[in-house]
C-alpha cells in the first residue's frame, strides 16, 4: 500500500461464488485501453484524501498514474503522484520504471531489469501490482514481491470468493482478495476487483496493526 495511505492510516459470500470464479477465469480479458477511477480515502470513517488512478495501454505497453490529494489538515501536505511504465505480457504486467513523487523530498526511482524475465507477479512495484490483479487473475494463494526502490516485500493474496459490494460509483459484483497475515499482529488488506469493469479495483481496505481502518472506495470510473 502506499506510504502516504499507511500513514493517514464479517464478509459473507454470495453462493456460488466458485462457479462465479471459474467463470470469471474463462471470460477473463484486458481491463479498458483507458480508464480513470477517482477513490475517496476515510481514515476511521473520515474522509481524508482523494486520489484519482489512470490506467493506458495498448495490450503491448502500459502507463499508470496515481494523484493523491488530502483533504482538510493533510492538504497540508501537498499532492503525492507516482507513476508506473512497462510491458503487457500473457502473465500480466511487467513494470520497467516507477517513480514516487511527493513534497519535501527526493523522487523515489526504480529500474526494473527486463531481462529478468521473473513472471509478473514476481516483480511488480507499490502502484503496479494491485492494477496487476486486472490482467491476470491469482487462481490460487499468490506471492506478489513488490519493490519502490527503498525496500522489497512480498504480499500473498488468495482469492476469497465472489461479493456484491456498494460503493459510490455503483454496484458491482467482485472477485474478493485477501492478503494473508504472517503474524497474528500483521495489518490486513482485502481488494475487490469489479468483474463488470476488467476486474479493476474498487474498493481496497487495511486495518492497520494498531487497529486503524483505511478505507479506499471508487466514486467515479470512467472508460474508453
Amino acid at each position: 500500500m502506499h506510504s502516504w495511505f499507511a500513514r493517514i492510516a464479517s464478509n459473507r459470500f454470495a453462493p456460488g461464488w466458485a462457479a462465479f470464479l471459474a467463470l470469471a477465469f474463462a471470460a477473463h480479458a484486458a481491463p479498458p485501453q483507458r480508464v480513470e477511477i477517482a477513490y475517496e480515502v476515510a481514515r476511521n470513517g473520515t474522509i481524508v484524501a482523494d486520489v484519482t488512478g489512470r490506467l493506458e495501454h495498448d495490450g503491448r505497453r502500459y502507463l499508470l498514474e496515481e494523484t493523491w490529494k488530502g483533504r482538510g489538515v493533510y492538504a497540508l501536505s501537498g499532492d503525492a503522484t507516482r507513476t508506473s511504465r512497462g510491458a503487457v505480457a500473457a502473465d500480466g504486467l511487467h513494470p520497467r520504471e516507477f517513480e514516487d513523487r511527493r513534497p519535501g523530498r527526493d523522487a523515489r526511482r526504480i529500474a526494473f531489469d527486463p531481462n529478468q524475465g521473473p513472471a509478473a507477479l514476481r516483480q511488480q512495484d507499490r502502484l503496479s501490482y494491485l492494477w496487476n490483479f486486472a490482467f491476470a487473475l491469482p487462481r490460487s494463494e499468490a506471492a506478489v514481491v513488490v519493490a519502490d526502490g527503498r525496500s522489497v516485500s512480498t504480499h500473498v493474496y488468495r482469492p476469497a470468493g465472489r461479493e456484491r459490494i456498494r460503493v459510490p460509483a455503483g454496484e458491482f459484483d467482485t472477485l474478493r482478495l485477501v492478503r494473508k497475515k504472517e503474524r497474528p499482529d500483521d495489518r490486513s488488506a482485502e481488494v475487490w476487483l469489479a468483474a463488470s469493469r476488467g476486474f479493476v479495483p474498487v474498493r481496497v481496505r487495511v486495518t492497520e496493526r494498531d487497529g486503524t481502518l483505511l478505507d479506499q472506495v471508487a466514486v467515479r470510473i470512467t472508460t474508453r
